[in-house]
């Protein structure tokens, strides 16, 4: 599966963009938001300070979410919508349902990070990893993504498969190796793994020992780390080396309804997203995502990111969708 760099094509000053207006006043729009609760709130608290606009903001999950824009269609009261995922921002797109994003607002973060087409905005990343206990000789820890649906994973291995993060993985497998692999690979990972409901409840699992490993987001066992306590975590992460459809950073981004009745206010927030202050928020929160704005670091000095997959090779991931449905495991 192609990548790209997460350095290219982004302007390192962009001072003109870096904050919004403080001419929003009075204005209120409607956000739903997919993204860690947490951050989201931090994010709207911090945007309606420095602008005078009042944000409600709707948290679900964002799969859900799109559902429902797609039900509102143009009556929908949501100005923006902020997924964790490209998936749901690519479905919204392809039903007409999304406003060209500000050229001014694009270049603050690198292109690759946004929609090609110019209609929603990359605001952070992430990165999935390999999260195993400690007791797992660095020998025997998986190579390639694909070793997990192999026998020496069996009964070892944990999965969350609802999580909205976990199908862009299977169209990765499906991009590199073919629909056929991409079954198998499920069938042999549910043969071997026993199904958590979510992400929090895998990464405990596998500190506490009841499995050996699974795929997750990396700011899962960063948040265990800051629960549990650094000198009591029993886990490591581990990333699958560049090329492999394991090796995946993917982003969280932003878009404002083409039905928005607040263009002006909306696309004002999807810049404040992309803007300094709101980057340094998302570098500092409890999320431990990758921030991508050029010259802002995480300050937990999470590893370097890597390549991020183009917007375009997750789609809209419905095909992942109903590949877990065919193995049952959705």
């Amino acid at each position: 599966m192609s990548s790209v760099s997460l350095t290219s094509s982004a302007a390192t000053s962009g001072a003109a963009a870096s904050e919004p207006s403080p001419s929003l006043a009075g204005q209120t729009i409607t956000v739903y938001s997919g993204q860690h609760e947490q951050t989201a709130q931090l994010l709207v608290d911090d945007f309606q300070k420095r602008t005078g606009a009042v944000v409600k903001l709707k948290s679900d999950d964002e799969a859900s979410l799109a559902g429902q824009v797609l039900q509102e269609g143009s009556a929908s009261p949501a100005d923006v919508f902020f997924a964790e995922n490209p998936p749901s921002l690519t479905t919204l797109q392809e039903n007409g349902l999304l406003a060209k994003i500000d050229s001014s607002t694009l270049t603050q973060v690198p292109a690759a990070a946004s929609s090609p087409d110019g209609v929603w905005a990359g605001v952070s990343a992430r990165a999935v990893a390999f999260a195993a206990a400690n007791s797992v000789a660095a020998a025997d820890l998986p190579k390639s993504v694909m070793d997990l649906a192999g026998p020496s994973w069996k009964g070892k291995l944990g999965i969350a498969p609802s999580e909205t993060d976990f199908s862009p993985v299977i169209t990765a497998i499906i991009k590199d190796k073919g629909a056929d692999a991409a079954k198998a690979w499920l069938e042999g990972i549910k043969a071997n793994g026993k199904v958590y409901g979510d992400n929090e409840t895998l990464i405990a699992a596998i500190d506490k020992g009841e499995v050996q490993g699974g795929l997750v987001d990396h700011y899962y066992w960063y948040r265990l780390r800051d629960e549990v306590g650094a000198a009591k975590v029993d886990s490591a992460l581990h990333y699958f080396p560049a090329g492999d459809p394991g090796a995946l950073v993917d982003v969280s981004g932003a878009a404002v309804l083409q039905s928005s009745a607040h263009p002006a206010a909306a696309q004002a927030f999807v810049a404040y997203l992309v803007s300094a202050p709101a980057q340094q928020i998302i570098a500092t929160s409890h999320s431990y995502e990758y921030p991508l704005r050029p010259g802002v670091t995480s300050a937990a000095h999470l590893p370097a990111i890597g390549t991020i997959v183009s917007p375009t090779e997750l789609g809209d991931g419905k095909p992942a969708l109903s590949m877990l449905q065919d193995v049952g495991l959705l």
